[in-house]
């Protein structure tokens, strides 16, 4: 019995245990569904909230209708249509750009509400307008997430039927001028032709005023049309089309001007390179710089682009919040204006011009150096293209004749890198004569136009064009003589020779508003061979030096073997680098060079002025396949002031067989350069 007792008293413990398991897994399996079923509402609530601000970002504001609660649009007094069009209105009436969302949060409160936070940064005309702060919510009807919508989820101080204003003040862009306070690019007033839709007719009249208009500006007919079909234009709309530089005194039936201050380059094509131009503000230029206005202009190349953020300034004005009355509320954005900065540059806007004019459309580059203060006078590349058009709205058939062109218009030769030809013997004689491996006066047995160092060297000859036996530093200058150098440098050997260019400028990266890459000896660290080491020493080989590097190293020869650094900013201080060779080295150099414009004989005697002396050296580096070819020569000309050091002049011409050697196009820029730089 006690035993029955026993077993009856157990069974309702095991009954009551069973029924605690059972409850407590109904319990979690709720609990477990309850919180799924929270966080999928959480991820609903959110995917409503990125899409809203997907939309807000790419301003698509017709797409909010079908995520807003509509309750509360109408409470609000606004309908779909008419919230829509505020957006559309304001964000393109403040030329809006760059929208993007940060801190985003959705939140879900004890009472079961979705709380949506958020900040917005966007760029205006005016430049950034950050962390405007947002606070909304988010409600569930039936299977939607619908945010309740206020006008302040469009500027967040908003209410009702306010408005938002924009006044602009326009910052003038800074002048680039030159040494003398000429302009080089400049604000100038010109006339902006454009049409008068409602004044061009109908029918057969319209489409010939149409084409009148095409043909007497340069504006393409497509190009025409497509303006005329923008949403804002009216029959009695102006629709700006083109800038005319020359006074418009006729205009076709239809068409109108209207002043417009504008970017505009004096020089046009004989600056083009180094100055630049500006052009549109664009959506990727504020990707790169989300500082930028919305609107305006940025410099695209050259200097423009190079001191832009100088020469921009900062346009004022503001973008107020006011009532329906008119009445003001509030401030959204407020900067006050500042004009660019005047950028005054070492460049003499005549001697640009000069350097500019001697090509005649070949290809070449001309650069002027004042070689004791390191200024660059000139920096001219040729065969150039007009600025203005590129600044103020090329045609597509005039961009398509730049760009088709194969001698390369928008190439800024003067920071490109060439062998730099015979020009660069003088670099090697004055390291040999540092070295003691050159003796000036030595007389070498050199026989016939072609020589190599023993059969080793294959099918290889070093080739020189005047023959001459015996040579000596001298002659082998004025008669260019690539054997002599050639010889001259295989004595000093590759480490000698090395460690005297290092003393010079190879591998630097000049402290220049033009972009370039650094002048290089060869393509690796060492000479693959006495070859190469024997190229390299007469300006050929694997040598890559720009015009400016050339002139900047050629200046040891006007400054007793002190290099100094071009510089392009006319307030910047002069750098230098003592001891590239010696004073000795560059004396005798530069004295020698005086025979090749003094000599009956010399390759420059076309220069010569009995009452001015002039160094130069001519150069020729050939670029070809392989040996006993014909390949295509690019000549160089070296010439420094030796009556008073005030300036030196390297000039470039490529292809010379086919365009002439740089000596015989430069005289004339020789003979301003020493009437005129004192």
């Amino acid at each position: 019995m006690e035993r029955r007792n026993q077993k009856k008293s157990n069974k309702p413990v095991l009954l009551a245990i069973g029924g605690i398991v059972a409850v407590g897994v109904l319990a979690g399996g709720y609990f477990a569904y309850s919180t799924w079923q929270k966080t999928q509402e959480l991820n609903n609530a959110e995917k409503s909230a990125k899409t809203f601000l997907s939309y807000f970002s790419k301003q698509e504001f017709d797409k909010f209708p079908e995520l807003l609660n509509e309750g509360s649009v109408k409470e609000s007094g606004y309908d779909n249509a008419k919230l829509v069009e505020k957006y559309q209105t304001i964000f393109s009436g403040i030329q809006a750009e760059g929208i993007k969302s940060k801190e985003v949060k959705v939140t879900k409160d004890k009472k079961g509400q979705f709380t949506f936070t958020y900040k917005l940064d966007m760029t205006t005309p005016l430049g950034n307008l950050k962390d405007l702060t947002y606070k909304t919510t988010i409600k569930k009807t039936s299977d939607r997430y619908e945010i309740d919508w206020a006008p302040n989820l469009i500027f967040p101080e908003m209410t009702g039927q306010d408005k938002v204003t924009m006044g602009i003040d326009p910052a003038n862009r800074g002048e680039i001028v030159d040494r003398n306070g000429e302009g080089l690019a400049v604000n100038q007033a010109f006339d902006q032709v454009g049409i008068v839709p409602g004044k061009l007719g109908e029918g057969q009249e319209k489409t010939n005023n149409i084409k009148a208009f095409s043909e007497q500006f340069k504006v393409s007919i497509e190009d025409i049309e497509q303006k005329l079909k923008q949403e804002w234009v009216k029959p009695d709309s102006f629709v700006p089309l083109a800038i005319s530089f020359d006074p418009v005194t006729t205009f076709p039936q239809g068409a109108a001007s209207q002043d417009a201050m504008v970017r505009y380059y004096p020089l046009k094509e004989a600056a083009a390179q180094l100055v630049g131009y500006v052009g549109t503000i664009t959506a990727e230029d504020i990707e790169k710089d989300p500082s930028l206005s919305s609107t305006g202009v940025i410099g695209k190349v050259g200097l423009e682009q190079a001191y832009d953020k100088q020469l921009r300034g900062q346009d004022g004005g503001n973008i107020t919040i006011i009532d329906d009355k008119g009445e003001f509320r509030s401030v959204l954005q407020k900067v006050a204006k500042k004009d660019g900065d005047k950028i005054q540059i070492a460049i003499d806007k005549n001697v640009q011009s000069q350097a500019y004019t001697i090509f005649n459309n070949r290809p070449g580059s001309a650069v002027v150096m004042d070689p004791q203060q390191g200024d660059l006078l000139a920096a001219a590349s040729s065969p150039s293209f007009d600025p203005n058009k590129m600044a103020n709205g090329i045609s597509q058939v005039d961009y398509d004749a730049y760009a088709n062109n194969e001698n390369l218009p928008f190439m800024a030769r003067f920071a490109t890198g060439y062998a730099p030809g015979s020009t660069f013997k003088t670099i090697t004689g004055g390291i040999g004569l540092d070295a003691g491996t050159l003796k000036p006066d030595e007389e070498i047995e050199i026989n016939g136009l072609k020589w190599q160092k023993d059969a080793s060297w294959g099918d290889y000859f070093v080739t020189r064009v005047k023959e001459a036996s015996p040579v000596n530093l001298r002659t082998a200058l004025v008669n260019s003589d690539n054997i002599y150098f050639a010889q001259q440098t295989l004595r000093m050997g590759e480490e000698t020779f090395r460690k005297g260019l290092d003393k010079f400028i190879f591998g630097e990266k000049l402290d220049l508003a033009i972009p370039m890459n650094p002048a290089q000896i060869s393509n690796e660290d060492k000479f693959n061979s006495e070859i190469l080491l024997a190229d390299t020493g007469y300006g050929q080989g694997q040598l890559l030096v720009t015009p400016i590097q050339q002139a900047a190293m050629y200046t040891v020869f006007q400054n007793e073997g002190k290099l100094v650094y071009p510089k392009i900013e006319l307030s910047k201080e002069t750098k230098t680098k003592e001891n590239a060779i010696s004073s000795n080295a560059a004396n005798t150099i530069v004295t020698d060079l005086l025979g090749s414009v003094e000599d009956e004989t010399g390759y420059v005697h076309n220069m010569y002025n009995p009452d001015f002396s002039l160094a130069a050296k001519t150069g020729t580096a050939e670029i070809k396949d392989k040996q006993d070819t014909v390949g295509k020569e690019n000549s160089f000309l070296l010439a420094m002031d030796r009556s008073h050091n005030k300036f030196s002049a390297m000039i470039m011409v490529e292809d010379s067989r086919k365009n002439d050697t740089a000596t015989n196009i430069s005289k004339t820029l020789i003979d301003y350069l020493e009437a005129n730089i004192k």
